[in-house]
C-alpha cells in the first residue's frame, strides 16, 4: 500500500524532485551564483549604462528618458534570458550524455515530462534570482525610479521562460553539444542581443534587420517592460501581440521540449 501510494505521489508531483536535486546542485556554487549575479549588472551599468550613456546627451528618440533608464529593460530581459539558457542546456547535456543521469531517474517513477518539468523550474527559480538581483542593482544605480518600475521583472522572467523552453526542446534533440552551443550563441543569442532594440529603438534600425526584433523575446520583452516601468508609448493592439507571442513560444517550448526528453529516454 505505501510503495502505491508512493509512485501515485511521484506521477502526480514527480518534477519537484528534480527541481530539488537541481537546487542542491546550484547551492554547491552558492558563491559563485550571487558573485555574478551581483557583478554581471554592475559591470554592464557602470560600462554601457553610465559609460555609454554618458556619450548620449539627446532625449529624443529615447521617451524623454535618460539612457540608463531607457536600457534598464533590456538589461533585465538579457539577464533573464541568458540564465535561463544556461541552466537547461547545460543540465540537459549533462543528463543525457555527460552524466547521463536522466536515464537513472527515468528508471524510476520519474518521465521524460517529470524531468523535463523539473529542469525547466529550477532554470526558473535560479532566473527569478538572478532577475530581483539585477533590478535592486539597477535601482540603486537609478534607472528605475518608477512606481512600477518593480512590472519589469515579471515582463523579464516570462521572456527567459519563454525563450529558455524552445531552446531547451532543441537541446534535447541535439546530438553534439559543441555544434550546439556554438551555433545557438552566435547565430542566435547574439544577433537577438544586437538587434532586438536593446541599445536603440527599434525603429531605427535598418528595415531589412527589424525583423530579427520581430520574432525575438527579447524586443518583446524589452519593449513590454518600457512600457511598465516609464509609460513608453505602445499601442494596444502590440501589448496583446507581446503578451500572445511570449505565452505561445512558451507553450510550444514546453510540449517539444516534454516530447523530445520523453522520446531521447526511450531509446
Amino acid at each position: 500500500m505505501r510503495s502505491q501510494t508512493a509512485v501515485r505521489k511521484v506521477s502526480l508531483t514527480g518534477f519537484r524532485y528534480v527541481v530539488e536535486a537541481r537546487i542542491l546542485n546550484m547551492i554547491k556554487w552558492t558563491r559563485i551564483i550571487i558573485f555574478v549575479a551581483i557583478a554581471n549588472p554592475i559591470l554592464y551599468l557602470l560600462s554601457i549604462g553610465i559609460g555609454v550613456g554618458s556619450l548620449i546627451d539627446s532625449k529624443d528618440g529615447l521617451g524623454g528618458v535618460e539612457y540608463l533608464t531607457f536600457l534598464a529593460p533590456a538589461l533585465l530581459a538579457t539577464a533573464a534570458i541568458q540564465g535561463m539558457l544556461d541552466e537547461v542546456i547545460f543540465p540537459t547535456f549533462e543528463g543525457f550524455k555527460w552524466v547521463k543521469n536522466f536515464f537513472a531517474m527515468n528508471s524510476t517513477s520519474l518521465t521524460g515530462t517529470d524531468i523535463a518539468g523539473g529542469v525547466f523550474v529550477a532554470a526558473l527559480l535560479r532566473t527569478t534570482f538572478t532577475v530581483v538581483i539585477y533590478w535592486i542593482a539597477l535601482y540603486f544605480f537609478g534607472a528605475l525610479d518608477s512606481p512600477t518600475a518593480w512590472l519589469a521583472i515579471p515582463a523579464a522572467i516570462f521572456a527567459g521562460a519563454s525563450f529558455g523552453a524552445l531552446i531547451m526542446a532543441l537541446a534535447a534533440r541535439a546530438k553534439n553539444e559543441d555544434v550546439f552551443m556554438l551555433i545557438t550563441g552566435r547565430f542566435i543569442v547574439m544577433p537577438m542581443f544586437l538587434f532586438s532594440g536593446t541599445f536603440y529603438p527599434l525603429e531605427l534600425m535598418p528595415t531589412f534587420l527589424q525583423w530579427i526584433g520581430w520574432i525575438s523575446p527579447l524586443w518583446h520583452a524589452t519593449d513590454l517592460g518600457r512600457f511598465l516601468t516609464y509609460g513608453h508609448q505602445i499601442s494596444t493592439t502590440t501589448l496583446i501581440f507581446h503578451l500572445i507571442y511570449m505565452f505561445a513560444l512558451l507553450v510550444v517550448g514546453l510540449y517539444f521540449a516534454f516530447h523530445n526528453y520523453t522520446k531521447r529516454l526511450a531509446k
